[in-house]
């Protein structure tokens, strides 16, 4: 068993390395039925995420809302993940592929470091992004759309990077800032209004909450934030030194400051 893993036979891609010796473990579903298809408008969907990037790297964001159907779903999904020490991940569709994706991803740049002694570069990380989608491109046909938003900071030339990925696998670098899911075309207009370049920490926070505010506004897959429940965006910072939560009480102060502003006008 241990050949299996042995970099001299499979190199450093753990997914390779999955889809070589034991392809039955890779994510897979049967939904050649009718009956499964009209399941499909039953399945969790996560909605809007989003990333900008700002002075000391870049703010990946995403609401929490998971809908099915017309229905909620739940209410506290996480739609960001950190994927290794300098990288994160944001994702928008069927709720089960992306989880299988964000996981499956971690795995894989774990197992390169360990295999290589060091990081991946960042990349190198969004092309291993793009291998993971393009496998998933036959059950994106039968609706089950896994769309994220890859977010890492390049410690070899000292700046935030921001991809984004079509259903094919296509990747796309985006030098300012890009949002996606169902709210996703008003959360870019309110970043293309708000956006600048250099912004400190606070303007692209303050920019990233207002564009899910907005786009929560006028989608109903997206979720604004809600004081009742005490339920606020996801958000990550992804710097030089490392990946760091903002914290729940900073966003929450950030909305109240967003609301009063936004009532007294």
């Amino acid at each position: 068993m241990k050949d299996l893993f042995s970099a001299n036979l499979w190199g450093s891609s753990f997914y390779d390395l999955l889809a070589s010796s034991s392809p039955s473990l890779l994510p897979r579903l049967d939904l050649g039925g009718v009956e499964e298809q009209k399941a499909l408008a039953s399945l969790p969907r996560g909605t809007t995420v989003l990333a900008l990037r700002y002075r000391d790297g870049v703010v990946i964001a995403g609401d929490r809302l998971a809908t099915e159907g017309y229905q909620v779903a739940g209410r506290r999904i996480e739609k960001v993940y950190k994927a290794d020490e300098h990288s994160a991940i944001a994702i928008a569709g069927v709720a089960g592929p992306c989880l299988e994706l964000v996981h499956l991803f971690q795995t894989e740049l774990e197992h390169y470091e360990k295999l290589e002694g060091v990081e991946l570069s960042t990349e190198g990380k969004a092309n291993k992004l793009t291998q993971m989608i393009k496998a998933n491109f036959p059950f994106a046909l039968q609706g089950l759309v896994v769309i994220p938003i890859f977010a890492g900071y390049d410690t070899r030339r000292g700046e935030g990077k921001i991809y984004k990925y079509d259903l094919t696998g296509g990747r796309y670098e985006e030098t300012d800032y890009h949002a996606t899911g169902s709210g996703g075309r008003e959360a870019r207009a309110t970043l293309k209004r708000l956006y600048k370049k250099d912004m400190s920490e606070e303007e692209a926070l303050r920019a990233a909450l207002e564009a899910l505010l907005d786009a929560s506004e006028e989608d109903l897959g997206t979720a604004g934030p809600d004081f009742l429940r005490d339920i606020y965006p996801t958000t990550k910072r992804v710097t030089r030194e490392g990946i760091t939560d903002v914290e729940e009480d900073r966003v929450k102060a950030l909305y109240q400051a967003i609301m009063e502003e936004r009532r007294r006008a």
